[in-house]
């Protein structure tokens, strides 16, 4: 009975060319659209993950702040300022699986008759994870170079640039207000916006970095951590240095905790609304190819209103004349529907990355669009083109089903 049906639309379909192609090419022009714009959501997604995993997403950064509420017999105002023995203390709370340490100054540094001032960074090995630093040429300083107070230094990628002018960097000696250090390593170009310092940056290791500077007190303290729940452990955090330092808990200024999740989950919703945005208007433009559809079908029931009725007067039932007209709306449907598919891949492959966060940053590249068509992006496409299919054709279809045979044969 199904062949029959598919074998009678084929011959309409024949029999109609131009008026089933022109449908046709509509219902693929819809689908692609829809496809892409949905491909599109989900590539700005991929683009903000890229972005924010280039800078560590389950991340969180202490500063030192000022208290702002009277606490015990600390009037506000008292500066609080962070310790290594913070950094012991918090490395207890069981969700920190990285913490590190963080001292800057900002000396002179030269190398031939060149000379610049970079920000240096003295902090231990594990903030290599934690910033998600990425190493080009050479290595990055360990636990021993550490322990030896060794007198090393990982450039980062603009300041060896500007240091070396393109020449190797590596065993090459810098100095830093006169204390000479061995470059061992060159990180590689990190995302920058503006005038940000982030390649412009000189890591040395902490314990050395006391030779050129006092750092009892830390500019940061960086923290990686596995837990889901980063609001909580924000709290943990805050409440364990609030008994550390005497300050109230609830007091959000006395330390600022920066956490990149906070970000992460306020662009997920702003991508979310774009993506539902974007799969409305590519619904409707798939609409408008089923108005389209729907129109012609109405027609060629006009125009086969005599063949309808010969088919009854034969001995046709009203459910054979409404399932051949159905069968013919999903049939142009589907047809036009894996055409709309191969276009739309096809454009999303000639297309590329399409430019997003390099025309804001520097070394951005990596937060750039790209069209992603996902199998669940494929699906969600054949379930709305199966909607609008049998909606548009379910009008004709009970139009036709609903002719009397005499009135259809005196049809002129």
């Amino acid at each position: 009975m199904i062949g029959a049906f598919l074998h009678e639309s084929w011959d309409a379909m024949r029999y109609n060319r131009r008026r089933t192609v022109l449908t046709i090419v509509g219902m693929a022009w819809g689908i692609a659209t829809f496809v892409l714009l949905l491909a599109y959501g989900n590539g700005f997604g991929n683009a903000i993950n890229a972005i924010f995993a280039s800078f560590g997403m389950k991340t969180m950064i202490i500063f030192p702040g000022r208290t702002s509420v009277q606490a015990g017999g600390q009037k506000a105002g008292f500066p609080v300022r962070l310790t290594l023995d913070d950094v012991d203390l918090l490395s207890g709370i069981p969700q920190i699986t990285r913490i590190a340490p963080e001292a800057s100054i900002r000396p002179l540094i030269q190398y031939g008759n060149r000379t610049f001032e970079f920000v240096t960074l003295g902090t231990t090995p594990n903030a290599v994870e934690i910033k998600v630093l990425e190493i080009d040429e050479g290595r990055f300083y360990d636990a021993g170079d550490e322990l030896q107070l060794a007198r090393v230094a990982v450039l980062g990628w603009e300041a060896k640039d500007k240091l070396f002018s393109g020449r190797n960097a590596i065993g090459e000696n810098i100095r830093l207000n006169g204390v000479s250090f061995d470059v061992i390593g060159v990180l590689k170009p990190k995302m920058q916006e503006g005038d940000n310092e982030v390649n412009r940056v000189v890591y040395v290791p902490f314990k050395t970095l006391r030779t050129l500077t006092d750092t009892k007190y830390l500019n940061a303290i960086w923290i990686g951590y596995e837990t889901e729940d980063y609001n909580q452990l924000e709290t943990t955090i805050r409440s364990t240095l609030a008994e550390q330092h005497k300050f109230d808990p609830s007091d959000r200024r006395a330390v600022n905790i920066f956490s990149l999740m906070v970000q992460v989950h306020q662009f997920r919703v702003l991508t979310l609304g774009l993506r539902i945005l974007l799969g409305f208007i590519g619904a409707l433009t798939l609409g408008i190819g089923g108005v389209g559809l729907m129109n012609i079908m109405l027609v060629s029931v006009t125009h086969r209103t005599r063949e309808i009725g010969t088919l009854m007067a034969l001995g046709a039932k009203r459910r054979h004349v409404f399932f051949e007209f159905l069968a013919e709306a999903l049939a142009i449907s589907f047809i036009g529907g894996i055409l709309g598919m191969a276009l739309a891949y096809s454009l999303a492959l000639c297309a590329g990355r399409l430019t997003f966060y390099s025309a804001m940053a520097s070394h951005g590249e990596g937060g750039d669009i790209e069209l992603v068509i996902r199998p669940a992006t494929v699906l969600i496409a054949i379930a709305v083109l199966t909607l609008v299919g049998l909606v548009s054709g379910m009008l004709p279809a009970v139009r036709a089903a609903s002719l009397e045979p005499i009135e259809s044969l005196r049809y002129e």
